[in-house]
């Protein structure tokens, strides 16, 4: 069997070594791993390969599929579950499969979206900075219980079930929102779904889990944080497109969002996964949210743990695997 050659791109030491842990038992591939993204100018470095796999800020738009096809590339293998960057007509029309990774570990993304809510309502970061300068002063710092609160939790699949899972723990009022909703599960997890709007309007905390579409991009915007509780917190560790960040600037200028917590952001390619410390940021609306101090911001790490890396690695091998084989694809991975 000839050898199968991948070209990675966007890659961290975190990454390879996820890999060449996933595939010490494999023969017959051949790993070429890039730090820069993939798009239509660096496309050529594929030449070889059969097979490509790509990370979520890598932009395979029409034209990179293109110069992909020119160069006998045969898959594009996603290693996370969004595809938004993907131009899939483009995949079909110069006959060049898509697949992802539909599930890994979503403890990894509900536990940081928790993480996120407690060490901001908390200020765990704010406190942490002040006794490392040996100031022990607890003025500011007041936060609430997040018992007995109402938590909406808006998009229900794998992840928003998990993180509703989650919150059960604390002793919260579940209410949620999904175009597809899933009554079995709710049922058993004491979830209520309601209207977008009634969700808005009761949630101290809304929880975004969706995927990015054309019905869900700015799902938050000027009118939908107009409806929301004053003083409610907002947190996002699904995809940065979801939210309209000048609408939410203007909310936590007027004070209308009591906090906001982001794992994602929606010009966050060429910012996130990156150093750019001892150098002027370039975003202005980024660095408008940064000035909040009721803002936390991460950076597209909800998934990074041991577990969700080996799954990443594990899922997107088999596919790799499947291409060479010739193996029908598993169900949910293809596109």
């Amino acid at each position: 069997m000839k050898n199968l050659t991948v070209s990675f791109y966007d890659t961290k030491p975190y990454d390879q070594q996820a890999f060449r842990e996933a595939a010490k038992e494999v023969e017959g591939m051949d790993w070429r791993f890039h730090d820069f993204r993939l798009n239509a100018e660096t496309a050529a470095s594929a030449s070889g390969a059969q097979a490509v796999c790509v990370f979520v800020n890598d932009r395979v738009d029409a034209a990179c599929i293109q110069v992909l096809a020119e160069h006998g590339v045969r898959l594009i293998a996603l290693r996370c579950a969004g595809f938004n960057n993907v131009d899939l007509a483009a995949a079909k029309a110069h006959g060049i499969a898509v697949v992802r990774v539909p599930a890994y570990s979503p403890h990894a993304v509900a536990e940081h979206t928790v993480a996120l809510l407690l060490t901001l309502n908390r200020q765990i970061h704010r406190a942490y900075n002040r006794v490392r300068d040996l100031n022990f002063s607890l003025h500011g710092l007041v936060g609430f219980d997040v018992f007995g609160k109402t938590v909406g939790i808006i998009g229900t699949g794998k992840i928003g079930q998990v993180t509703a899972e989650v919150f059960r723990g604390f002793g919260v009022r579940l209410l949620g929102y999904d175009p597809f909703p899933k009554p079995e599960w709710a049922a058993t997890c004491g979830l209520n779904y309601v209207p977008l709007d009634e969700l808005l309007a009761q949630s101290d905390v809304v929880s975004l889990h969706l995927p990015l579409t054309p019905q869900s991009k700015y799902l938050i915007n000027e009118q939908t944080v107009a409806r929301m509780k004053r003083g409610a917190f907002l947190i996002n560790t699904s995809r940065g497109k979801l939210i309209d960040t000048t609408a939410v600037i203007d909310a936590l200028k007027t004070g209308h969002l009591g906090g906001v917590a982001l794992d994602v952001y929606e010009e966050e390619e060429g910012i996130f996964f990156e150093d750019h410390s001892g150098k002027p940021l370039q975003d202005d609306e980024l660095s408008r949210l940064l000035t909040f101090p009721n803002v936390l911001i991460t950076s597209h790490q909800a998934f990074l743990t041991h577990e969700a890396l080996s799954q990443i690695a594990g899922t997107t091998l088999d596919n790799l695997q499947r291409l060479q084989t010739g193996k029908a694809w598993k169900e949910g991975t293809t596109l």
